[in-house]
């Protein structure tokens, strides 16, 4: 993978309450890449059916402590559904890792997974499957559009705050409460 950050990589997309598209209703969407071709995010609000250790299982990886096992496996999006995506802290230490901001990083090797379940992981990480993908223009002029907000990430966001309080919480970064927000987009 690329190494090299990409213009909205490391921002928030904030889903507005008018976003019409079911599928990203009340999300938060890291981008990870974003280039002239298009973007790629992962939702980070989203808990899929899965734990890490029935993933960890299906995947034949061993070990473990109890709490890793126990974490919610995330929905990244409708994209790949069958393919993990692990946002990280710690460096570019694995075989498929790409740097998305001068601390957070994305993995989608084996190689992690196995780390992680040997305690020599990165010490904070979020496991999705699925990712979002926007066409070349198309995550412009939906931002055109008043479907998202964008808000840098940061640590505590991602990887110590519910998944429950992160959309509210992420509109707050930037003084948006959606409780006082119309439900209707207006153009000047």
């Amino acid at each position: 993978m690329n190494d090299a950050p990409t213009p909205l990589a490391g921002q928030l997309l904030i889903a507005l309450p008018t976003l019409s598209d079911s599928r990203f209703s009340r999300s938060v969407t890291l981008i990870c890449q974003h280039d002239e071709d298009g973007a790629m995010g992962v939702m980070v609000n989203r808990p899929s059916e899965y734990t890490l250790g029935e993933v960890l299982g299906q995947m034949g990886v061993d070990g473990g402590s109890d709490d890793l096992r126990a974490q919610i496996v995330l929905s990244g999006g409708p994209v790949h559904p069958e393919r993990g995506f692990v946002l990280h802290d710690g460096g570019l230490h694995w075989d498929s890792t790409m740097a998305i901001g001068e601390t957070l990083y994305l993995t989608t090797s084996r190689d992690i997974l196995d780390a992680m379940a040997q305690g020599e992981g990165p010490r904070n990480a979020i496991v999705a499957l699925g990712c979002a993908g926007w066409t070349a223009g198309q995550l412009e002029q939906e931002l055109v559009d008043n479907d998202w907000l964008t808000v840098p990430a940061d640590a505590e966001l991602l990887f110590e705050m519910p998944l429950t309080a992160r959309w509210e919480a992420s509109a707050g970064r930037i003084g948006v409460d959606f409780a006082r927000l119309a439900d209707y987009a207006g153009h000047a």
